[in-house]
């Protein structure tokens, strides 16, 4: 009995540690019809945080690619790009990158922030934070 309790206690930290950060799937919601629209997967890499497409809901947007960005994702597929990059962590968030909105195709200066568990706040924005647009993505199961 006694290794059943310890067992299932280590089982439930290692649950609420792992929810309590920001790594993971994301489901990211279309501002104008309320609807998940893709999935996103926050990563790792180097100490720092990333995030690409990894799912298209819409099946007729899959094969779409990022038509108005200038930059070297110019045509690149939305699917499989990398649309957050280089944030470091801060305290309680994450700051001093980029977000990469692939439906008008600019860049903003953003930070990302846990606010629950299962709840994410992006701050997407041009020169100030004060100046911006804030999302909010639900953990994916």
């Amino acid at each position: 009995m006694k290794k059943i309790l310890i067992s299932f206690t280590f089982l439930i930290i290692t649950a609420s540690i792992n929810a309590q950060n920001i790594f993971g799937k994301w489901h990211s919601t279309n501002e104008n019809t309320g609807e998940v629209d893709s999935v996103i997967e926050v990563y790792k890499k180097d100490g720092k945080a990333f995030a690409k497409v990894v799912d298209i809901k819409d099946a007729a947007r899959k094969d779409a690619v990022c038509e108005k960005c200038e930059d070297e994702n110019k045509n690149r597929p939305i699917l499989g790009l990398n649309i957050l990059t280089g944030l470091e962590k801060d305290g309680e968030e994450w700051s001093g990158g980029n977000i990469l909105d692939p439906r008008n195709g600019k860049i903003y200066k953003c930070y990302i922030k846990l606010i629950k568990p299962n709840k994410l706040k992006l701050r997407g924005y041009i020169g100030l934070a004060l100046f911006g647009k804030t999302a909010y993505w639900e953990r994916a199961e």
